[in-house]
């Protein structure tokens, strides 16, 4: 009788696995079939990653990375992530706090004695990583070198003279790039190193993102993504990326490019805490104030909010063509990415993703 009971025992868990395999591979191809539709083989597409736990659930590239030549996306393709840039300037901070070099309370103006109104005496790097230090988007927009070409500390260069806020710090939320642009020139001041041979020494080589690298005119990035828009007249696509659009070149707050396999081994990072402690993630994931977006909250770098009651950790990345989403899901263990040489419905889809991993098992 007992021999008969574990038999139909482990008969039994034989059924629940298949079971669960074949949602699973259902998912797989709803994905697929979604994505294929999205991105068709002959124009430019995008590249799609799922990873639970440890293991890669499905990876794929869609469509292509550049137009004449034509070359196709794989998982090793170099997309610029754009905003989704922000949560590495952002994890270089809380790790230059957790080395005590600065502190989350320190005012702006301790690194930008220069700038003369006394608000930023008030405005503290809290408030510049949730955007939440009212200082408003008054970049020139005229001068086209400026605009398609600008720097970091260009681009924040008019914060010297500004002399009103939107608001008080503090009090209300308004997504800001110029403020992220500032990290820039403090992680240089804090560490001491130029910005990217810190980024290299205390974030990217640690996690295992060799060939991961910042955009500079005339710098050699490897399998480059380009962006693409269609032209109005011909309907032919044409590239929208480094200068076609403004302010690209800025690397604090939006010109990383990675692939999706780096990012993944960013994600282990951040797991396996290599990069911060597992206290100063939980900071950097924690909603500090509302956000515009529906029941969505802003962190350190990240947004935070839910998704079929489940917690969801992510950032969305729009620049030229390039459109991105990178979420994380902690309770389920899961990362995706969405990474896009052209513009789509980034929110409707990913919506439609997170219900098809939903009804998979896999959230």
């Amino acid at each position: 009788m007992l021999n008969k009971r574990i038999f139909l025992l482990a008969a039994a868990l034989f059924l629940v696995c298949i079971s669960c395999t074949n949602k699973e591979e259902k998912a797989i191809k709803q994905i697929d079939n979604v994505l294929t539709t999205l991105w068709p083989a002959q124009e430019p597409g995008g590249a799609f990653l799922l990873m639970k736990g440890d293991r890669v659930v499905f990876q794929k590239g869609y469509g292509l990375a550049t137009i004449n030549p034509d070359t196709k996306i794989t998982p090793e393709t170099f997309f610029c992530i754009a905003s989704v840039s922000k949560q590495f300037a952002a994890t270089a901070i809380l790790r230059l706090a957790e080395e005590g070099a600065l502190s989350l309370d320190d005012p702006v103006s301790k690194f930008f004695p220069h700038f003369k109104a006394d608000f930023f005496k008030d405005i503290t790097l809290h408030h510049l990583l949730t955007h939440t230090s009212g200082i408003p988007d008054a970049r020139p927009r005229t001068d086209s070198v400026h605009v398609y070409h600008s720097t970091d500390v260009a681009s924040y260069s008019y914060l010297d003279t500004l002399s009103f806020l939107n608001f008080d710090p503090g009090t209300a939320y308004e997504y800001m790039n110029p403020t992220y642009q500032l990290f820039y020139t403090i992680i240089e001041k804090a560490s001491g190193m130029p910005f990217e041979t810190y980024m290299r020494e205390a974030l990217f080589d640690p996690a295992g993102m060799k060939e991961t690298i910042y955009f500079e005119d005339g710098r050699d990035i490897p399998r480059m993504a380009h962006g693409y828009r269609k032209n109005k007249d011909t309907e032919a696509w044409e590239e929208y990326d480094y200068g076609e659009t403004t302010f690209f070149a800025s690397k604090a707050d939006g010109a990383l490019y990675t692939s999706l396999e780096e990012f993944m081994q960013w994600e282990y990072a951040l797991r396996d805490n290599l990069i911060i402690s597992k206290e100063m993630a939980d900071k950097a994931h924690t909603s500090y104030i509302a956000t515009n977006l529906p029941e969505t909250g802003y962190g350190y770098g990240w947004f935070v909010s839910q998704v079929h009651g489940k917690e969801k950790i992510f950032h969305t990345g729009d620049n030229g063509g390039f459109t991105l989403y990178a979420g994380r899901y902690p309770q389920s263990d899961v990362l995706m990415l969405v990474f896009s040489t052209k513009k789509f419905e980034r929110e409707k889809t990913v919506a439609e993703l997170e219900d098809i991993l939903f009804l998979g098992g896999l959230l």
